[in-house]
């Protein structure tokens, strides 16, 4: 594996014993969501004890990191940014295979039962699995003898900040027909004390039961920790920088958050209305008043399971896309504005919230810096010895060459990857949205004041029979950026966001193609030899680390089949069964046995980022 020179500058930052703790080596890695995995011993959905497996997979094709999706308990759209609580695990990946004994056939049985109706090698997972798992776990946690265990008091304790009000959250929603907190009675929705010392007598089994299963979540999720340290595996979480507004977060503190707001992000060249997350923003003036409790608690639970801790959507830190929770939901994210509102306080803010952090947790911190990221963000990350990431499609010249960069170009300070979850993945971007423009925002920047019209200028400018999935493909002979100027019919100051879309994006592929170094014929139609040049130009890259997600990783086989635009986590702003369901084609027994494991650890050994 590369080391890094010790006397580098990052060493003196405030990660720099962070960095000396887990080595300045470069290092590969594995992305992929629990959900999108599975075994033979799986019960419908991957589980903490799989995790043991693609630990395995990760030390077999030479990746030392291992980074998750959330791993939070998920709300009703089962989104991991979206979670009904910024400590809970998802009770959906305990592993029922310990209950199994010969005392109680009747549990294997029913286990059997489930994997029968639910079976775990399905393209996209049913999440009905969760109430026929925690069906079975209340029997069994009837059962059992119902004094607690010394550890799981412990664990109780331990965890008092937030485990109680946790599982009182789950049992009043559930007591309260499954509505959001902020519609259930009075009593309730407000905390009085009488009410919810009443409501907890009358329902401490339940309650016990929601700590006992994040006990058990617990317990396995830190077996799989371990596993990970013996075989010199890192793990890295993801902590979402948002809670739902339905979360017991929420309700248990409404003051550290502005509840009048949704957060989300402002239009840009990917999404032409902006986003709309949804979950409220926070009150950062009433958390620091409340000495950051919340926020510390937050990163010592998470560290009893990662070395490294991706901090999402950094940016928000420093300001955040609010919308007025009145703005119309078809609006998206157009009429919002940044929180704070005052530019001058964007610096302090975020910096300061990023040192405590570093100083509350032993983990590694990283920070997603996608997006529009003002020049404060960038500063302070790299003051404070934080890798952002870079995104292979996105890492250009945007202003003067209009070109991506060279590997050697790329920041030292960063986790560089093909795809993220919220990304086609490469495959699907080279052959779909490569030397493309987003064609919803195309049509509005077309039809606002300057009324270009697009009707009119679509056939001249775009090759639409060889657009699709909403992107619009330059034709051939747009040549050249008079060519734009004269079939918009504007003058160049008045259309320079048009030139901006279009020096960007015309013969995109072209220009990376001759960054790979493939030689020949430029070829749309994506191929084995394509992908393990892209993987090797991130792999060679300056960038510490280089985490690529499964997918990608895979895709230098033959393992996926047909249009690689299906195969992705997640499309933003878009509600689908498909959104966070996307199950592997094979299964982790089948995954450590394949010839790509081979190919993957030379191209990992080649570019010095293997142990």
């Amino acid at each position: 594996m590369s080391e890094i020179k010790l006397d580098q500058p990052l060493l003196s930052t405030a990660s720099g014993e962070k960095w000396q703790g887990i080595g300045l080596k470069k290092r590969a890695g594995v992305l992929t969501a629990l959900f999108s995995v599975y075994s033979q011993n799986s019960q419908g959905i991957g589980d903490f004890q799989d995790l043991k497996l693609l630990i395995d997979w990760a030390a077999v094709t030479g990746n030392s990191i291992v980074q998750l999706l959330p791993m939070n308990e998920l709300g009703p759209l089962f989104c991991p940014y979206d979670s009904l609580s910024a400590f809970a695990l998802e009770p959906i990946y305990i592993s029922l295979n310990p209950f199994i004994s010969s005392r109680k056939k009747d549990i294997l049985e029913k286990i059997q039962e489930i994997k029968k109706k639910f079976p775990a090698n399905k393209p996209y997972r049913d999440y009905r699995i969760k109430e026929e798992k925690l069906r079975l776990l209340w029997e069994i946690f009837q059962s059992e003898d119902r004094v607690d265990p010394a550890d799981f008091i412990k664990f109780k304790q331990d965890n008092s900040y937030w485990l109680l009000d946790f599982a009182l959250f789950k049992v009043l929603k559930n007591c309260q027909g499954g509505k959001p907190w902020y519609e259930w009675e009075e009593v309730f929705r407000n905390r009085l004390n009488h009410a919810l010392e009443d409501f907890y007598a009358a329902h401490d089994k339940e309650i016990n039961f929601q700590m006992w299963l994040q006990w058990l979540a617990y317990q396995q999720f830190k077996a799989a920790k371990l596993y990970a340290q013996k075989k010199k595996i890192l793990l890295k979480g993801d902590l979402p920088i948002l809670v739902s507004m339905d979360s017991a977060d929420v309700w248990g503190h409404p003051e550290f958050f502005k509840l009048d707001f949704a957060a989300g992000a402002p239009p840009d060249m990917y999404c032409a209305k902006g986003q709309r997350w949804g979950m409220p923003i926070y009150n950062w003036q009433n958390i620091a008043a409340d000495g950051y409790r919340y926020l510390k608690a937050k990163l010592q639970y998470a560290e009893k399971f990662y070395d490294i801790l991706r901090i999402d959507h950094v940016v928000g830190l420093f300001r955040i896309w609010s919308i007025p929770q009145n703005e119309p939901m078809e609006n998206g994210g157009l009429n919002g504005a940044f929180d704070p509102q005052d530019e001058a306080r964007w610096g302090a803010q975020g910096s300061s919230i990023l040192s405590v952090i570093l100083s509350s947790t032993k983990m590694l911190i990283c920070a997603e810096d996608l997006g529009v990221v003002p020049l404060v963000c960038t500063k302070a990350l790299k003051e404070l010895g934080i890798p952002g990431n870079d995104v292979q499609r996105w890492v250009k010249d945007w202003k003067i060459k209009h070109d991506f960069l060279k590997p050697q170009e790329y920041r030292f300070l960063a986790v560089a990857m093909l795809s993220t979850h919220d990304t086609t993945n490469w495959p699907a971007w080279w052959e779909n949205e490569a030397g493309t423009v987003d064609e919803g925002l195309f049509k509005r920047r077309a039809s606002d004041h300057r009324k270009i019209g697009f009707e009119r200028v679509k056939d001249k400018l775009f090759d639409l029979p060889r657009s699709q999935h909403g992107r619009l493909r330059w034709r051939n002979e747009i040549n050249s950026a008079d060519k734009l100027v004269g079939i918009l019919g504007r003058k160049k100051d008045d259309i320079a966001d048009f030139l901006d879309m279009y020096e960007n994006t015309y013969q995109e592929e072209e220009r990376l193609w001759k960054h790979l170094g493939l030689g020949g014929a430029m070829r749309e139609k994506f191929d084995t030899k394509i992908m393990g040049a892209v993987l090797k130009l991130t792999l060679d890259s300056s960038a510490v680390f280089c985490i690529n997600t499964i997918i990608d990783w895979l895709y230098i086989s033959d393992i996926f089949q047909g249009d690689p635009y299906q195969f992705r986590i997640n499309t933003p702003g878009a509600i689908s069964n498909k959104n966070w369901s996307l199950v592997l084609p094979l299964s982790l027994e089948e995954l450590l046995k394949h010839p790509v494991c081979g190919k993957i650890r030379q191209m990992n050994a080649a570019a010095k980022r293997i142990l």
